[in-house]
């Protein structure tokens, strides 16, 4: 398979000089950072022979600043006393408003930083972007909807109750590489929205494509409401967390990192959890599905974006009876995709940002060989220095590692079954349950596996592949794919906790929530709302 090195790269896209960057924000202040620094590096090649392309650094950052980001959190909380936990609705609108004009300005550069850093195509980094600004306002109008629903009192056995969402005080929040942009918003602007103040660390790739956006920030919202740092994990997060003083742990990652922040914290049981997670999605193919559809589908959802989503699917289970014909045309059509840099015209698969992605795809390659399963598409398992062609793997057994691990990346375990309960037992065993692809037409045999697939995951695709959108639709997984839900409707609920004022029915109280309305002295107790 030949290699990348040489292409005509987009005028407006090359690199012309390494983006050296050195602010972070922290209390409302764009501080310099003069210490140590990581270089980031791109996996796509603009020389001959292949070498990766600098595009710059980043603070690499440690226990110090990440308890003072801390401390202008908790300050700017002040315990549900600050300015901006207390703000009017209005008023934290427009910060966010005003925060959102700021940032679809800088569209371009950051898209070019997706393609770059992470090796998203140009129409898939373009949408995501996109994505995210629709959903800042989808945002905002949901909690709109949200103040205008609070805006009432409610009486029951003689009590009158003002019933609002109030925020949960501190959010740690860690976003996810292969949507750096999109996922870590949909974890932070409802945080903010909601009340909350955040700490926030961008993933160890996509992260220079967020320092477009600091300014933004800080022009937007009071100080310490957020504050952004950079570094490693381990080095930030895990002093934040042992304090204790972290009410909400968000994040869009692996389990194991989610378990290993949890473990820091000394009072787990007071620490509210948004977790999007890992999954291992399956597609199931009857013997009467429609073969052109599945294909198509499979493919996108086996292989967009090189299969690094989390709601991609990760093995596929077809009837025995058709297993010869989607074999055949299914590696076909693997082999026929267009392979090159996110620019290119009609690119479908692009080189990885993980430099060591390719030999741990091969590992997997191996270790199901060496249990009997073959790649059975001509092209895959070839590589390059920044890339290893899609392999589809068949017969895929339990034992293979193929089988047992979420791979995300280009290698598509094929199992074939007989007996339908064979991957339902399958499912019910697996330590995910996020999403499946249901492919078929009979509707008496699709009802009542519908009915027990909603029971093993979260949404059942029918005849189409998995997928987390529209976000206006509820996200979240069973057992180890996720805590909580996130959508922009029940992400503002993940992020905030329902409060109320409660007083008996009589003369004194009612006179006394009659002022307070009438005096608009409370920002909580008010029937005031926005169109």
């Amino acid at each position: 398979m030949e290699s990348i090195v040489k292409q005509n790269i987009p005028e407006a896209l090359k690199i012309a000089q390494p983006k050296y960057h050195s602010s972070y924000l922290v209390n409302g202040e764009l501080l310099t950072w003069k210490g140590e620094t990581s270089e980031v590096y791109s996996t796509i090649s603009s020389t001959v022979p292949y070498a990766p392309t600098l595009l710059g650094s980043v603070p690499n950052m440690g226990e110090k600043e990440a308890l003072t980001a801390l401390d202008a959190a908790l300050n700017a909380y002040d315990q549900g006393q600050g300015a901006w936990p207390t703000m009017k609705v209005k008023d934290r609108i427009e910060c966010m408003e005003n925060f959102v004009r700021i940032m679809a300005t800088k569209r371009e550069e950051v898209v070019k930083l997706l393609m770059w850093e992470i090796g998203k195509t140009q129409a898939d980094s373009e949408k995501e972007f996109d994505r995210t600004v629709d959903y800042i306002y989808d945002t905002i109008e949901d909690y709109k909807k949200l103040d205008r629903d609070s805006a009432k009192f409610q009486k029951s056995d003689g009590v009158y109750a003002h019933i609002r969402r109030g925020p949960l005080g501190v959010v740690l929040c860690l976003g996810p590489y292969n949507y750096p942009l999109n996922e870590t918003f949909t974890l932070l602007i409802p945080a903010i929205i909601m009340g909350n103040t955040a700490i926030f660390k961008p993933a160890k790739h996509g992260v220079l494509l967020i320092t477009p956006l600091i300014e933004a920030f800080q022009k937007s919202f009071p100080k310490g409401v957020v504050n952004i740092l950079f570094g490693r994990g381990r080095a930030i997060a895990g002093p934040i967390m042992e304090t204790g003083k972290v009410d909400v742990l968000a994040l869009i990652g692996h389990s194991s990192s989610a378990n290993a922040l949890q473990n820091q914290h000394p009072k787990s049981n007071r620490l509210r959890l948004v977790l999007g997670l890992e999954a291992k999605n399956p597609a199931i193919i009857l013997p009467d599905a429609d073969l052109d559809l599945a294909i198509d589908e499979c493919i996108s959802g086996t292989l967009s974006y090189n299969g690094q989503r989390c709601t991609a699917l990760k093995v596929i289970y077809v009837h025995k009876d058709i297993i010869q014909e989607f074999n055949k045309r299914f590696s076909e059509r693997v082999d026929g995709l267009k392979f090159g840099n996110p620019w290119d015209p009609g690119v479908q698969l692009t080189p990885l940002p993980e430099k060591d992605k390719p030999d741990y795809i091969q590992e997997l390659i191996e270790d199901a060989g060496q249990h009997g399963a073959q790649v059975i598409n001509k092209r895959g398992g070839k590589r390059t220095e920044n890339f290893i062609w899609p392999a589809v793997m068949f017969p895929v057994t339990k034992e293979m590692r193929v089988y047992k691990e979420e791979q995300f990346g280009p290698i598509i375990p094929v199992l074939s079954f007989e007996d339908i309960q064979e991957p339902l037992d399958d499912m019910a065993e697996s330590n995910y349950g996020q999403q499946v692809s249901l492919f078929g037409k009979d509707v008496f045999a699709l009802a009542p596996l519908i009915d027990t697939l909603a029971n093993l995951v979260c949404r059942v695709n029918l005849n189409s592949s998995c997928q987390r959108g529209p976000d206006v639709y509820p996200f979240t997984g069973r057992k180890d794919s996720a805590v909580a839900t996130l959508s922009v409707h029940d992400a503002l609920r993940s992020f905030s906790i329902r409060t109320f004022v409660a007083s008996k029915d009589n003369k004194a109280n009612l006179e006394i929530l009659e002022k307070l309305l009438e005096t608009k002295l409370s920002n909580f107790i008010s029937t005031d709302y926005l169109l």
